[in-house]
């Protein structure tokens, strides 16, 4: 397995401005790091620039903002693109971001002149072009956006048939080393999918993204599998994470193998990047979470990954610090340097137990693929609803498992330390000053714009609504109305991200999700026989808490209602989709809102007669709760 090469250690890193992502990045290769790994803000996910109103207080929150193609080259200052693989975590913008890291990319030779290898810099045509030499990857899967993390812009089959299916054109023809996609199961887990659904619905996303290329870009399966990639998550369950990569393998040549008939034995191999779980993470007591992230990361290491993130051990507090990133990245260099794991090949080869684990998870996955496939896809099967709201319902089954003490974590609902521990506990964190970053930004596009040639923006974006609108598809590398190409000449006139995005959504629209309650998961947990909830009391106050709703029915003729209110451009609704199913299984009437501003949130709690407001913000993994109103009338 690493008796040749050691895994990759990429952390996923970004926030703030480009300059101080940047001093983070050079100062991690510099310490070990093999791999860069992008984490962007909010408003560059959702396609705003800094300036737009709807983003005021998430700019350089929870990742790097990145407007124009000149932070991207900041942001990569003094680090060789055409040397060190970068991977971007980037589905809804991922034209325009994807387009200004080429553009980047190209304009570093261009500086170079003569010293370039590189027909940008050299100018003789008969060299290759820098974007030849590219190594990463793109996330570009939109299917888990639809599912589970909500940063999407566009609808589901623009999204499809034209920003994905360009970029896999594009980048089959023009940048053969990168890869056009990162099928994530990660973002799966973290919004509470199980092993098996992780990893079925993962496999699915695969096969609908070759489709998409064979069908939609005509492209052949051995010109784009060799270069599709996976994410998955890795959470606390040993020796059954370790079977779901063994049973991923197995499942991806399989199923591409049926399906697709590659002649490249490429193809068939399924290649990994995993990361340790944010979910695991927890606020009290957060020196567990080093021993959690140590746990995780070997069963990564042992399943077989080929690159690997280790998360902080405050990261369900806030942003890591340079300390904490420090331990984080160090787990890995130990397990490489000190701990031996290198030097065998396959230690769980010939175990009869992670053998037959393998097995059943890979048949649990399979049923998950089969009832997929047979609804037409995994588009389809989004389209339905089904996908989001198996998801959703397994979440609320943890969360009730946890609540009712039948899972336990340690800290939390077990072994927890009184107030005056708790606080000499309390761990400090890394700050952002969001204000002093967006004014930053914003004087920064104001510059870009004053001194940009305007009739070559308005002729670029123009050019990308145009192909925007066609009904053929422009997937080819070399299609003169490619989106990806025509993206690059928009960041090299210096369009910016919110510009570019906007351009396709006046073909497109943006997309408008809906939105259902789980029902019944969460109090099962409490009402089950045989479970843990009446040993430790939980049960009881889950019965007293049913008694005062039923009373306050009674007395006012109506039931309580709570509005659920998730705040800010994040999509992680995890905790609000657990908080309503919860309360709705309590007796109350449910209302859940999703990145809302706090002027819509104050009128829709005025005109419906909510009792309760609970506004959520999730910042990087912690979720704050602000109890705006009690239900005490």
């Amino acid at each position: 397995m690493y008796t040749n090469r050691p895994w990759t250690v990429r952390q996923y890193a970004g926030f703030s401005t480009a300059e101080e992502s940047n001093k983070f990045y050079r100062a991690n290769v510099a310490a070990g790091q093999q791999g860069l790994s992008v984490a962007f803000d909010l408003p560059t996910h959702r396609g705003y620039d800094s300036d737009h109103d709807r983003v005021v207080g998430d700019v350089g929150m929870a990742g790097v903002s990145i407007d124009s193609v000149d932070d991207m080259k900041i942001l990569f200052d003094g680090i060789p693109l055409d040397k060190i693989s970068v991977s971007m975590t980037m589905n809804g913008a991922v034209l325009p971001t994807m387009a200004m890291y080429a553009q980047a990319a190209i304009e570093q030779q261009e500086a170079l002149g003569i010293e370039s290898k590189f027909r940008e810099g050299s100018g003789d045509t008969s060299v290759k072009s820098v974007l030849s030499s590219l190594r990463g990857t793109i996330q570009n899967d939109i299917l888990k956006e639809f599912m589970v993390r909500n940063t999407y812009i566009y609808p589901p089959e623009p999204s499809m048939d034209r920003v994905v299916a360009d970029i896999i054109g594009f980048t089959a023809t023009h940048m053969p080393k990168f890869n056009a996609i990162s099928i994530s199961g990660y973002h799966m887990q973290e919004a509470g999918a199980d092993l098996a659904l992780e990893l079925g619905f993962t496999i699915a996303d695969g096969l609908e993204y070759i489709r998409t290329a064979v069908n939609k870009a005509g492209l052949k399966v051995d010109d784009v599998a060799p270069r599709y990639s996976f994410f998955f998550g890795i959470g606390m369950d040993f020796y059954m994470e370790i079977a779901k990569l063994r049973a991923a393998r197995r499942l991806w040549s399989t199923l591409v193998e049926k399906h697709f008939q590659p002649k490249d034995p490429r193809s068939l191999l399924l290649r990994t990047h995993c990361q340790t779980s944010g979910y695991t993470l927890t606020e009290q007591q957060p020196l567990n979470n080093v021993i959690r992230t140590t746990i995780e990361a070997l069963a990564a290491v042992q399943g077989g990954t080929q690159s690997l993130h280790t998360n902080s051990y405050d990261e369900a507090i806030g942003l890591p610090t340079v300390a904490t990133a420090r331990v984080a990245r160090n787990t890995q260099l130990i397990f490489q340097e000190e701990a031996g794991i290198c030097a065998v090949a396959d230690p769980w080869g010939g175990s009869y137990m992670m053998e037959n684990l393998t097995d059943e998870l890979a048949d649990k996955a399979m049923d998950i693929i089969e009832e997929v496939e047979s609804a037409g896809g995994m588009t389809s099967y989004i389209n339905s609803g089904m996908a989001k709201l198996r998801i959703e319902e397994s979440a609320t089954k943890k969360q009730g498992r946890i609540d009712s003490g039948q899972d336990v974590i340690v800290g939390v609902n077990k072994y927890k330390l009184g107030s005056k521990e708790e606080e000499e506990e309390r761990q400090e964190v890394l700050q952002i000053d969001n204000s002093a970053v967006r004014e930053k930004q914003v004087n920064r596009l104001n510059e870009l714009k004053s001194r940009r040639k305007n009739d070559e923006v308005e002729k670029a974006l123009s050019a990308l609504e145009t192909s925007a609108r066609l009904s053929h598809s422009t997937s080819k590398g070399d299609d003169a109305n490619n989106l990806m190409a025509l993206a690059i000449e928009a960041a090299r006139v210096r369009c910016t991200l919110g510009e570019i995005s906007l351009a396709l959504e006046k073909a497109w629209g943006r997309h408008v999700p809906s939105s259902t309650i789980v029902q019944g998961a969460y109090g099962a947990s409490f009402t089950n026989t045989g479970n843990n909830s009446k040993s430790n009391g939980s049960e009881s106050e889950y019965d007293n808490v049913l008694n005062k709703v039923k009373q306050f029915e009674e007395k006012e003729g109506r039931r309580p209602r709570i509005l659920v209110a998730k705040m800010g451009q994040d999509g992680h609704d995890r905790g609000a989709k657990v908080i309503a199913s919860g309360f709705s299984d309590l007796g109350y009437d449910v209302d859940m809102k999703v990145r809302v501003s706090i002027v819509s949130l104050c009128k829709f709690y005025v005109l419906n007669e909510v009792l309760v407001v609970w506004p959520l913000h999730l910042t990087f993994i912690c979720l704050h709760l602000i109890v705006f109103a009690s239900c005490i009338r």
